[in-house]
């Protein structure tokens, strides 16, 4: 089912409407491919360098402390066991790979439906392109405020790199400035309104359309 959006200006005023292609914005989302979208890429972004030194890692402990027998204690073959002050954690975690991958079509089918899930809500607001002339906080600001968007999350989806609009969205709370080309899953549930160029609708047509 197509959805048709008014164009807004960085003012807030409507400019015009635009269809937005069924086969992105108008399928029935999957909700446990978009599961399996968002497990991997959080999954993708633990380092997995956590270290813990086991028995064999701590220093000192290589002589009995006492004799196995005769002493009214309890038995016991060094002073660097896991229950022991200063002795090596049992079962503690090591480095390792926490990376996982997705086959490119279930990739791309959750796009697809996270996209489709934000339009069936109401929460895609469509601007014109525009670029920032200069770094303005203050000004890419008030172009929020214009569309009335709350005091959300928002994901504003751009098609080209503007140096001057990274810069100026760095210092706004809650406002991420992503490519279309590089648009995920993730971003996009976690966004509670996206805003979306019509430049990077296009390019999101382009790259994801297939």
């Amino acid at each position: 089912m197509s959805q048709v959006l008014t164009v807004l200006t960085t003012g807030g005023q409507k400019k015009g409407e635009v269809t937005l292609p069924a086969s992105l914005f108008g399928i029935e989302p999957n909700e446990h491919v978009m599961y399996e979208a968002v497990r991997t890429f959080l999954a993708n972004q633990r380092q997995g360098t956590v270290a813990t030194r086991n028995r064999s890692e701590v220093s000192g402990g290589g002589r009995k402390p006492w004799r196995q027998k005769g002493t009214g204690r309890a038995r016991v073959g060094s002073t660097r066991v896991s229950h022991w002050k200063g002795g090596g954690l049992a079962f503690g975690p090591k480095p390792r790979d926490f990376s996982m991958r997705l086959p490119k079509k279930t990739k791309r089918l959750a796009l697809k439906s996270a996209l489709s899930a934000k339009a069936a809500a109401s929460e895609i607001v469509l601007l014109e392109d525009f670029v920032m002339g200069e770094t303005s906080t203050k000004k890419l600001a008030a172009i929020i405020g214009s569309l009335g968007l709350g005091d959300g999350r928002v994901l504003l989806v751009v098609k080209e790199a503007d140096t001057h609009l990274l810069r100026s969205a760095r210092n706004i709370e809650n406002v991420k400035v992503e490519l279309a080309r590089e648009l995920n899953t993730y971003d996009l549930l976690h966004a509670d309104q996206v805003v979306m160029t019509e430049g990077a609708v296009t390019m999101v047509e382009e790259v994801f359309g297939a």
